[in-house]
């Protein structure tokens, strides 16, 4: 497992109120669901590597 930096986020009380809630809807802590956000926000604009997928690794074994 990757290891995790812990760092202050300060965010405006009404946001923090919508992330909370939306985490909360999706069945996710707070931070799980910044995580998630973050994460998806990287991938979309390209600057974090996609993971190989399951698929592909199988796919590579079996050659």
């Amino acid at each position: 497992m990757a290891s995790k930096k812990a760092f202050a986020l300060r965010l405006d009380e009404k946001m923090m109120k919508a992330v909370e809630k939306w985490a909360a809807d999706e069945f996710r802590s707070t931070n799980g669901q910044l995580e998630w956000i973050i994460r998806e926000a990287l991938l979309k604009s390209g600057r974090l590597p996609k993971a190989p997928s399951v698929e592909n690794s199988e796919d590579k074994n079996q050659n």
